[in-house]
């Protein structure tokens, strides 16, 4: 199981090239909002979710992609979908 500093790590590769705000990339935090701090379109954070589907080999529910708007809210996301497998 990957700390929260490794998915931490692992989620701003994913979403890196999504990311309208280089600054605020620079200073992500579990508070970072992906639309509202790093300018990501909404588009992009279906993206963003097929790539953590992807990277973690998780499935990733509506339910939880709308919750999925923070850092912070990805990771809990990410490590409860790991924890089920």
């Amino acid at each position: 199981m990957q700390t929260k500093e490794e998915l931490i790590t692992t989620l701003k590769t994913i979403v890196k090239p999504y990311v309208q705000d280089e600054q605020a990339f620079e200073h992500v935090t579990e508070e970072t909002d992906f639309i509202r701090d790093l300018k990501i379109n909404s588009a992009n954070l279906v993206d963003i979710a097929l790539d953590v589907e992807e990277a973690y080999d998780i499935e990733i529910d509506n339910e939880s992609m709308e919750k999925m708007l923070t850092v912070g809210a990805a990771i809990e996301i990410i490590q409860e979908k790991l924890a089920a497998k």
